[in-house]
């Protein structure tokens, strides 16, 4: 068994450990409001974004953005891997980094050719260690996302979809559910698919506002369910393309603050935890102090009757 002194030297070295994760509980708890605060405001921007891109996709005209046209093989796949700048939570970027590689590894048995751009210190030292082709990558983001700093990453992949490098391209997150629940997600960007642009609520959108009367003189015009028609100025091939683009880049990020919400929360959990585990080490402790303790004045007392009676 330990010395006494020893121990108590244990004691003071989980009970210093247990102040650092404690504090950084309520500094990630902090955060994690803000983060989630940030998300939120983020999501009516998105979400009208969201639905002119929907309605453009429906729109009768003459200019086709390559964004919204599927190719016919898909040899090349671009994927955006959004991981957090710092450890200590838990295992938000293992998860989303195993769901990635394990993806990785189906499209190269398909024979397909990968490029990734990592955005977060964790993923991008990972996809270097894996021997990735990395294009572009952002790190030191901060506790708060800007759009100006993850542009020249997002335009890398965007251009290289436009040139042909790439056929698909993905996004690689952990979307926030709750405070105790983050799921690792990974999404199509491009093409632009009918569920990513929510082109299934727009028709649901369409057929209620018929049923309600609302529409109704478009109906009696010709228009057909759906179909949307813009007027263009100066003309339709300048507007789309940079409606297009902000719609990516307003995806990206989202993702990038719904991982950000995610990180702080689980690093908010694994901190309580780890204070908690600190506490029931410290009792422990504690309870094998007291028996040394114990047994060391036992041996006292034991050594002075002993002693008194061999005099006596």
């Amino acid at each position: 068994m330990a010395g006494s002194k020893e121990i108590r030297t244990k004691i003071k070295s989980v009970e210093n450990t247990r102040k650092i994760t404690k504090a950084m509980e309520m500094v990630a708890a902090s955060k994690m409001r803000k983060a989630q605060d940030r998300m939120r405001a983020s999501r009516p921007y998105a979400d009208k974004i969201r639905n002119v891109a929907a309605h453009l996709s429906l729109a009768h005209s003459e200019y086709k953005h390559p964004f919204l046209v599927k190719r016919d093989a898909v040899k090349n796949i671009g994927i955006i891997v959004i991981s957090s700048d710092k450890g200590l939570c838990g295992g938000l970027n293992t998860n989303v980094l195993r769901m990635t590689v394990n993806q990785m590894k189906s499209w190269e048995s398909e024979g397909k050719k990968l490029s990734v751009s990592a955005i977060g210190n964790k993923g991008y030292g990972f996809m270097n260690r894996v021997g990735a082709n990395v294009k572009s990558h952002i790190i030191g983001l901060g506790d708060v996302p800007h759009l100006e700093s993850l542009i020249g990453t997002i335009k890398v992949m965007l251009d290289a979809y436009k040139t042909g490098e790439i056929d698909q391209l993905h996004i690689c997150y952990t979307r926030f559910i709750n405070t105790m629940k983050q799921e690792p997600v990974i999404e199509q960007l491009l093409p632009l698919t009918c569920e990513r642009l929510g082109v299934q609520e727009a028709h649901e959108k369409a057929e209620s506002l018929t049923t309600s009367g609302v529409i109704k003189s478009a109906i009696q015009i010709g228009a057909a369910k759906g179909h949307w028609d813009y007027i263009y100025e100066p003309e339709a091939k300048p507007v789309i393309d940079q409606l297009l683009v902000r719609y990516i880049e307003s995806l990206v990020y989202n993702a990038v603050s719904e991982n950000m919400a995610s990180e702080q929360s689980s690093r908010m959990v694994a901190m309580k935890s780890a204070s908690d585990n600190a506490k029931n080490v410290i009792g422990e402790l504690k309870l094998v102090y007291n028996k040394a303790r114990q047994a060391a004045i036992t041996k006292e007392i034991s050594e002075i009757v002993g002693g008194a009676a061999a005099v006596a």
